[in-house]
Parts: structure tokens; sequence; C-alpha cells
């Protein structure tokens, strides 16, 4: 008998790609599911876009390998959309690495500069893959507990007082995933002191910034960040384009060259008519952005009237795609989740797959339509 690698052991197959299987189970028995519980955008990127990919398909060099660092009209979209999004400017020829989706970053990373035996500062609650791409390449995850009494920001007296003396990298995610809470000035300031203090690269994952948020964070808007930070962003989210799998890394020069190092060994290059389809989505005009928020404040909206169905609580000013929604009721989070499940077939998120802090609470996507959403509201 073959036996699968060790660090295997260290993690299990991801909530949703099993819960998945079971929700997709009950939709071909005939049960009318609803589900609310995956961040996958359901609107169409924008016609733009799409004509900007169509007509590349016959340009010369469409389907030949692509460089690794993409193409250089892409690199410099993505530091023109910091400048005029964040107020960040950034070097396109050496302080960017197109990636495919995000999540391939944080993989990267991880190969890029931890060891075995390294510690990871992780956030409780957070994204799930943190955790599990730490342990496959054999470091060690530390937790550290975000709090709604705090605005769901790290505590750094708390943090000065665990060991940090193997600590490599601190992952934190604002706005953040699953609250939906947006960074304070003051946070992003000491996360770049801790850093540095500690010699301890921060890594700001950076999806959601677009999405009910007037007012975009870069964690570069930092003075001083590019010497202990990264940021990781995607096109995935604000444009809807989840199944194109583009995001970028920011960072500076030293890391990013070390980072090259491990995505040379891990692909051969983005599509070339990708490349082309989200270079026009970054010089969209800021219509996109206030036209998609407009409908997913009309489906925030209808989420909070579930909530209030279902005696739950939540911050009306959170952002992001989701509504993340704290139990009355004294149930757990995946018993609450299996309720609406097998009593009304409407699939949420239980608060507990992010993380110890997350108990007790149900997260809800606003990735479905109106209609959709008033539907799960009729079953009560």
């Amino acid at each position: 008998m073959i036996i699968a690698a060790n660090r295997l052991k260290t993690v299990q197959e991801y909530y949703f790609s099993k819960k998945l299987r079971e929700v997709n189970q009950l939709t071909s028995e005939g049960k009318p599911i609803i589900n609310m519980g995956i961040g996958s955008p359901d609107m169409h990127p924008p016609k733009a876009v799409i004509n900007a990919i169509q007509n590349s398909l016959t340009e010369e060099n469409a389907h030949k390998y692509q460089s690794y660092q993409g193409l250089p009209e892409f690199r410099d979209a993505i530091a023109s959309f910091y400048k005029k999004k964040y107020n960040v400017t950034i070097d396109p020829q050496k302080e960017i690495l197109p990636l495919m989706g995000s999540k391939e970053g944080i993989m990267h990373i991880s190969l890029a500069f931890l060891n075995e035996g390294d510690h990871v500062l992780i956030p409780n609650p957070g994204y799930p893959t943190y955790s599990s791409v730490t342990k496959l390449v054999g470091a060690e995850p530390i937790f550290y507990n975000l709090k709604s009494d705090d605005g769901w920001q790290p505590n750094f007296i708390e943090l000065e007082k665990l060991d940090l003396k193997r600590v490599k990298l601190m992952w934190v995610n604002y706005p953040h995933m699953p609250t939906g809470a947006k960074a304070k000035e003051e946070t992003l300031k000491q996360l770049v002191l801790f850093g540095k203090k500690h010699k301890i690269i921060i890594v700001n994952d950076n999806p959601y910034s677009f999405i009910l948020n007037k007012k975009p964070q870069s964690i570069f808007q930092i003075e001083g960040a590019k010497n202990v930070a990264l940021e990781l962003n995607s096109l995935s989210k604000s444009f809807n384009m989840a199944g194109w799998r583009v995001g970028k890394l920011i960072g500076n020069p030293s890391f990013v060259n070390e980072i090259l190092k491990v995505k040379t060994q891990m692909d051969s290059g983005m599509f070339y008519g990708i490349q082309k389809g989200a270079i026009k989505a970054l010089e969209l005009k800021e219509n996109w952005f206030s036209e998609q928020n407009e409908i997913y404040k009309r489906r925030q909206k209808l989420i909070f009237e579930l909530s209030d169905i279902l005696n739950c609580k939540y911050d009306k000013n959170a952002i992001g795609m989701f509504v993340w929604a704290k139990l009355q009721n004294g149930k757990s989070s995946e018993s609450m989740v299996d309720h609406l499940l097998y009593d009304k077939n409407i699939f949420v998120a239980p608060g507990s797959i992010f993380g110890s802090q997350g108990e007790g609470y149900i997260r809800f996507s606003l990735c479905l339509s109106e209609t959709k959403i008033k539907e799960a509201i009729t079953r009560f």
C-alpha cells in the first residue's frame, strides 16, 4: 500500500469542498437549495473585460507561454490602479508579481519564507487556508484572537506577551473576512511597527477593499510598510472574475524576488487573454464600483432582514460581500447551519470553520440575487 505524505495528516479537505458535495447531492435529489454560503460573485464581469479577452485570442502571442512576471502592460495597469485607488506608488518593474489568484500567493509566500518549525501568526477568526498552508510547509500556526468588542482588531498588548522568537510571518486580512471589519489606521501603523520590531513579515490579504467600502485601504499607505510588509490583492471579488484566477502580490523587490523563485517552479505564466481582460478591468471608471455596490447594498439590506427573522445580531457598518451574524438562540454554528439546510433548504457558512472565535456565528454571502434572498425570507 502506498502511503500519502505525512504533511497531509496535518490538514483536512477544505470545508466548502466537502460540504458543497452534500449541498449538490441534495439539489440533485430535487431539494430547492438556496446557497448563501459561498463568496463567489454571481454577476458577470464588465462587457469591456469580456471583449478584451475575446479580441486578444487572435493576437500573435496569445497562445504562447507567457512571462512569469506577467505582461509589462499588466504590471503597469496594476501600478496605475494602486496609485489611483489607494494613492500608493509602486514600481511596476520590481514590486509587482501577478498571481493566478491570491490564494496561490499564500502558498508561494509560505514556501519562500518558512522553514520547518517556524511560527506563523494567524487571525482567529480568519481564512482557513492560512493555517492549512502553514501546516503543509511544516511550520506551526500561532493563533491571535480577534474580538467583536475590539472591532476585530489585533490586540497588540496580547501579541507582545507571546513568544515571538520563532515567528516569521503574520497574516492579516483587512477588510476582514469573515467579519467585514475595516482596519483602523492606527492598527495598520501598529502592524508595521510590530513587524519591524520583531523582524516579522506582515502579509495583508486584501481582496475585499472595494465592496461596500468608500475608502479602500492598503497597508502601503503607511510609511515604511514596504520594508516589512507584503500585500495580496485580487480581481476575483471586485470585478466578478473569481473563475479567471487573477491576483497580484505587491512588495519590495527583495521579497518579490524570493517569491518569484517559488512561482517559476509552479506554473508557466498566466494566459495572455486573461491578462488582457485584467488590464481592461483595472482601467474601469468609478461608476463600475458604484453600480456594483448599489446592488450589494440592496442585497445586504435583505440579508439583514433575514438575520432579524433568525434573531441574529450584526454590524450594519461592516463591509465586504458577507454578513457576519451572531446567534442568540444558544445553538452551535454547525447545528444552526444544519437546521437551515435540512429544514429550510438554505445553506450558510458556520462561523466555527473560521476558528474558535467564530463559534456562535453564521456567515451569509451577498453573492445571490435579491429574488433568491426574498425567497429565503418567505420560507420563514
